[in-house]
């Protein structure tokens, strides 16, 4: 059942956006989820943004708000093709994550939203590395995804909807200390705020 609603919901973007503006209500709605690994962020209009694993652009199509130099990146065609329909002021380009086709030290933050669970382990190593190649020194990798709920009120939640709609990988990266991984990386820094009751964590740190 999740294989099939998963791919439902890569399939059918109302399905996908519907979800995704169901499971924002924790935090106050999805702009509000949108906006959270950016708050705080000095961006301009010059700002050299990647929106890595951009999917449709959901939230690239926030990003934009704030920048005329966005990228979305996806492996998706399917996906990359939504996203030029859905957000004609950014580039998109179809490529891996952890093989990067861009030069090193080109933007200025890399965002990704709700992505990083997807990933294996080591997968997510190697991506978490050509990050750091591609930002610019004093450059920030902010990023928001799932964490084990602080509150026990948010548990049943959290845990139908990875079982609905996520796979194994999701489950793992609960007990994950990313900011740790992201240091024996060579990031510098690094904090880590919760949200929704803990089941959301948004994790910056910087080159």
């Amino acid at each position: 059942m999740a294989t099939i609603l998963r791919d439902w919901s890569y399939r059918y973007q109302w399905l996908y956006d519907g979800i995704s503006r169901l499971a924002a209500l924790g935090v106050g709605g999805e702009s509000r989820f949108r906006h959270l690994a950016l708050e705080g962020l000095s961006i301009n209009a010059d700002t050299k943004i990647l929106d890595l694993c951009c999917g449709a652009g959901q939230t690239t199509r926030f990003l934009v708000e704030f920048s005329q130099d966005v990228t979305g990146l996806d492996a998706s065609p399917f996906s990359v093709k939504r996203a030029r329909q859905n957000v004609p002021e950014a580039k998109f380009v179809e490529a891996f994550a952890e093989e990067m086709p861009f030069s090193d030290a080109v933007f200025d933050v890399v965002h990704s939203s709700v992505a990083m669970h997807e990933m294996e382990k080591e997968q997510r190593r190697q991506i978490f590395g050509e990050i750091f190649r591609v930002l610019k020194p004093g450059g920030v990798f902010t990023m928001i995804d799932f964490h084990s709920p602080t509150n026990v009120l948010f548990w049943p939640g959290l845990a139908v909807f990875l079982w609905l709609f996520e796979t194994h990988t999701s489950w793992e990266l609960l007990d994950i200390d990313l900011l740790e991984v992201l240091r024996e990386i060579g990031f510098s820094g690094g904090e880590k705020k919760l949200f929704a009751g803990g089941a959301l964590q948004v994790v910056r740190v910087w080159k």
